[in-house]
Formats: structure tokens, sequence, C-alpha cells
């Protein structure tokens, strides 16, 4: 179902005069299956990694990898303001339990509290962000793979069935 809202809204006419005015390569839109899921890989991976500007880190990657750069910098937005804390402390629970530290108790959400301890911080939480942001980008590219060719597969049979219906009469 998503697939065909995809390709309806690829071939429109405003979309299409955006591309060919700042000349933009093709691949970077492409609505294919391999494009879309790497484009969720790639995005899913960046959001998961605390640090500013992920959006131009995904940019980065674009001349070494083929994807749909326009949903890689969606998935990005799934760290936002109102999500960023609870995956940041999750990560961070994460990454202690991986080094096997206590981690730190009386957490005050001030600067200088932040200051203080940011040596204490740092560690925990980028090792919490590896099996995530790994992890997860990995199993929402197999799923978006496997739905993907699950769908394809399904109205491809339903048009064989509507074929042979029509065949009969």
């Amino acid at each position: 179902m998503i697939r065909k809202i995809l390709k309806k809204k690829q071939t429109h006419v405003k979309i299409k005069a955006f591309i060919d005015k700042y000349k933009i390569p093709r691949e970077y839109l492409s609505i294919n299956r391999k494009s879309i899921s790497r484009g969720v890989l790639v995005g899913l991976f960046w959001a998961f990694i605390p640090m500013p500007m992920q959006m131009l880190a995904v940019l980065a990657i674009t001349p070494f990898m083929k994807f749909n750069v326009p949903i890689a910098i969606s998935m990005v937005w799934l760290s936002n303001p109102i999500t960023m804390p609870f995956m940041y402390y999750i990560e961070y629970i994460t990454g202690n339990f991986l080094l096997g530290n206590e981690g730190l108790n009386n957490i005050e959400l001030t600067l200088n509290w932040f200051s203080d301890n940011w040596d204490k911080i740092i560690t925990p939480l980028y090792v919490g962000t590896i099996p995530y942001s790994f992890g997860i980008s990995t199993i929402v590219y197999f799923i978006i793979n496997k739905l993907w060719i699950d769908s394809v597969k399904k109205e491809t049979s339903q048009r064989r069935k509507k074929f042979l219906k029509f065949r009969k009469k």
C-alpha cells in the first residue's frame, strides 16, 4: 500500500521541476525497495547517535552509499526534543549495564551538574548507543525489505487471480 502511494508521489510535476532545477541525482530520490530500506537504515542509525547535526551526517555519507535521502532525513527526526531524553536515558542505562557500572545517583537537571559529571556520562552513553544504533536500524531494514517483498507478491497474486477470473468468462 505505502509502495503505491510513494510511487504516485514520485511522478508529481512539482517534484520533477524541483529535481531538474537543482540537478539532484535521481538515485537519491528513487523509490524502490533497496533505496527506501537503505534510507531507513541510515536515518535510524544516525537518529540513535547523540550528536548535533544528525541530518548533515546523513548528507555526508550520500556519496558513499545510494539511498533515499528524504526518507533518511525524516528517520533522523525520530530523535527530537520530545523523544531524546528517553532515548538517551535508555542508552545511558544500557551503556552502564554493558560496562558494568552502577551509574550516577542524585541526578539534577542543571547545567552545573551536567558539566561536573560529563566525563561520567559520556562513555556509558556512547557505549549504550552502539546496540541501538546498529541493532534497531538493521532490524527495521530487514522488516521493511520483508514487508515490501510480501506486498509485491500479494499484488502479483491478486493480479493473477483477476486475470484468471477474467479469462474464464
